[in-house]
């Protein structure tokens, strides 16, 4: 059984082979084959990384902090130095913009005017490396204006203009998902041959789903809105109001359930001082990118008020609220005004 299944691995179609075939991309399939091609590599390694962490001693805290006030695990910041290292002579990119460092990462060769930026997250969920938890690695990729300086308001546009998005998902298998606009395809990584192989092709999020994803602690600090509507989805009134909560603390691997089964993700705005609510995900390299995939797949990403994607962003670390998913649940969460 074991032979026979690898010999039907070993005829899939894997990643390169399988871009070197799409059609209608929002990126040149020649620089879509380049990029995908640094993003599977790096794929390979924190999957291989992440096996071993425990007896590596990249566990724990560097007993720094981040841009964003976070203590910085060692798999963070070592995360960052893979992408920087893949795409060092990594044609055509010239620019990363990551979580996990201040300002914006430019390379000073290879930028053409054909050039791009990388905007990612290199191990999102990273609180769960310490339990064997789930991880993911988040990116998209948006193009630079011909004849760029190291200035970004080129890249400070909505999310609609993302050629690129994607996670890398680090569970019992590691998968890797990706849009170029055409389409959702999930690959999934054979360490036999070292390859990532196609799993489903064009995949389609559910309209409706049966679970939902929040940190519900965080209850208390959210508009009133936002607390009715969880209210709803738990009263188990009927078929349609009974939820189950599923929730890791690594947003692609719970955005990945709902890709997959329906549902609904949230993360509401927390209401501070003066009763303005501020969000707590980043929108350029964590909502803007798994929008893109919910809407190629028929889902939605929304703040509550707004279409993630039309949202241009005014810094790198700019954060929002956040509720993607199944078009259904997501209209519904709108509909109890969940951000006032």
């Amino acid at each position: 059984a074991n032979a026979l299944a690898g010999e039907q691995m070993a005829g899939g179609t894997t990643l390169t082979r399988h871009i070197m075939t799409k059609r209608g991309t929002a990126i040149p399939v020649a620089d879509l084959a380049l990029i995908m091609e640094r993003i599977e590599l790096i794929a390979k390694r924190i999957a291989r990384e992440l096996a071993a962490a425990g007896l590596s001693g990249e566990h724990g805290y560097t007993g720094e902090t981040n841009v964003q006030g976070e203590q910085v695990k060692k798999l963070d910041q070592w995360g960052n130095q893979v992408f920087l290292d893949a795409f060092e002579q990594g044609y055509p990119v010239c620019s990363l913009i990551s979580e996990e460092m201040d300002e914006p990462h430019h390379y000073s060769v290879n930028c053409p005017d054909n050039s791009y930026c990388v905007l990612y997250d290199p191990i999102d969920g990273s609180s769960n490396t310490d339990v064997n938890g789930s991880l993911g690695t988040i990116f998209a990729v948006k193009k630079r204006a011909p004849g760029h300086s190291h200035g970004i308001e080129d890249i400070l546009v909505p999310g609609t203009q993302q050629l690129i998005a994607g996670y890398i998902l680090y569970g019992p298998a590691a998968q890797l998902i990706y849009t170029a606009g055409a389409g959702v395809d999930i690959f999934t990584l054979d360490r036999t041959l070292g390859e990532f192989i196609l799993w489903k092709e064009n995949v389609k999020m559910p309209a409706h789903g049966s679970v939902y994803a929040v940190n519900q602690a965080n209850a208390g600090k959210w508009n009133e809105g936002a607390r009715k509507f969880l209210a709803h989805i738990t009263s188990r009134k009927d078929k349609r109001t009974s939820y189950s909560l599923r929730y890791c603390g690594a947003f692609a691997a719970d955005f990945h359930r709902f890709l997959l089964e329906g549902g609904i993700y949230l993360y509401p705005g927390e209401v501070a001082e003066g009763g303005k609510a501020k969000g707590k995900l980043r929108l350029m390299y964590e909502l803007a990118p798994l929008s893109m995939i919910a809407e190629q797949a028929g889902g939605r990403g929304t703040t509550g008020k707004k279409r993630i994607l039309e949202i241009a962003a005014t810094g790198i670390h700019e954060r929002h609220p956040i509720y993607i998913g199944s078009a259904e649940e997501v209209a519904l969460a709108e509909s109890f005004n969940v951000e006032g």
